[in-house]
């Protein structure tokens, strides 16, 4: 049974913070603490045993409560606050992802979460007639009360920003919340934060960094009911969030380009791979109209990751915490999961099916690597072993 959301302590935010900040916990890992546990306070407390446990030598370093403060008053300075995923206001839609992120930077117009959303993206070398073409669908869009989303780059998604304004935008940042990248859209940048929305999950201060950015693509992604793509070249990381959109369970649109345009090739793939063909604002809303209509948020595709999930965590803070599999058990697990893990990233829904382990032991296994440093998270329910 699901728990009614309601804020965190002042206290619980800084448990929070510092449990998403300590070593080896990401955003799915940050869950699973908190159905094991209940809190993030106990969470604290176990890690570094379950690191231990995990195979872990070194020490696990685990984020200082002065460092969680620093955070909440920096942002506090400049007008911005925390939302962690157990409050009222987490948008639905991305509460509905496995890996949504656990405290999100919020400087702006919260309300705009609670708002249907589509998003916009595409080329940064964006064509002067994409650009246009991405201003007005977003415009046109952002009139009929849904809000754009896009992550503030250069071409596509300045338009889009632009365009959506008035009616309602967010911006998705790879880095801090109060790090405008790139430099030249500081000015746009203002002008969002003081009529949309700016989002981020790192913390505020940070410099973005290459690996930050197919994280910020699935928060995109995740806070819209479909991601609409006009242009993008083969290997963009525009492709990179239409891929997120199928994986949630998002609808993905295309603007079709001419062949000749290598920065169409990708939005033209994607037709070809079943993406709804879009020339306007009409065609977005027509893709969307079942969504918009049945008042839910999206669901991610089916599968057992979501259903191994559920039973311990009923989406606030007040998670259930689990039993702890058998030392024997897990000793098993780890060792069989270091047989079928390599490089490659792996679902961890096909690991269930490979290794024929209960979900509880597979769950808690992949937990304790992870802490110990010996496995790496992937967007999109993935796992990968980690050499040193």
């Amino acid at each position: 049974m699901l728990m009614p959301r309601r804020p965190l302590t002042d206290e619980e935010m800084v448990d929070w913070l510092r449990l998403i900040r300590s070593d080896g916990v990401g955003p799915v890992t940050f869950r699973e603490l908190l159905g094991y546990f209940g809190t993030a306070a106990a969470a604290l407390d176990a890690l570094p045993d379950l690191a231990r446990r995990g195979g872990r030598r070194a020490p696990l370093r685990l984020c200082p409560r002065d460092a969680a403060e620093r955070e909440i008053e920096t942002l506090t300075r400049i007008g911005g606050r925390f939302l962690a995923s157990a409050e009222p206001g987490y948008p639905e839609a991305l509460a509905a992802v496995d890996d949504a992120p656990p405290v999100l930077s919020l400087l702006g117009d919260a309300g705009l979460l609670a708002r249907p959303a589509v998003a916009v993206v595409g080329a940064r070398n964006a064509s002067a007639n994409g650009r246009k073409l991405a201003e007005d669908i977003a415009r046109d869009l952002s009139e009929t009360g849904l809000v754009v989303v896009s992550g503030l780059a250069r071409g596509i998604d300045t338009a889009a920003h632009k365009g959506s304004l008035a009616g309602g935008t967010v911006a998705v940042l790879a880095g801090g919340v109060d790090v405008p990248f790139p430099p030249e859209n500081e000015g746009l940048y203002r002008e969002i934060a003081a009529h949309g929305l700016v989002v981020a999950e790192q913390p505020p201060g940070t410099r973005p960094l290459a690996r930050h950015f197919p994280r910020r693509n699935r928060v995109i992604s995740g806070l819209s009911l479909g991601v609409l793509v006009v242009e993008a070249a083969p290997r963009s990381g525009s492709l990179i969030t239409a891929r997120f959109a199928l994986e949630q369970g998002r609808e993905v649109m295309a603007v079709p380009g001419s062949p000749l345009d290598p920065r169409c090739r990708g939005t033209n793939h994607l037709l070809r791979q079943g993406a709804v063909l879009t020339e306007s604002a009409a065609d977005v809303l027509e893709a969307l109209k079942d969504m918009l209509s049945a008042d839910r948020p999206p669901q991610p595709l089916p599968g057992l990751l979501t259903e191994w999930l559920a039973p311990d965590f009923d989406g606030s803070m007040n998670g259930r915490a689990g039993a702890t599999p058998a030392d024997s058990a897990l000793d098993a697990a780890r060792a069989e999961l270091e047989t079928q893990l390599g490089a490659t990233p792996v679902k961890v829904d096909e690991l269930l099916r490979r290794c024929q382990l209960s979900g509880p032991v597979l769950r808690t296994a992949l937990l304790e690597m992870e802490l110990a440093g010996r496995l790496e998270r992937h967007p999109g329910n993935k796992v990968s072993l980690l050499f040193n």
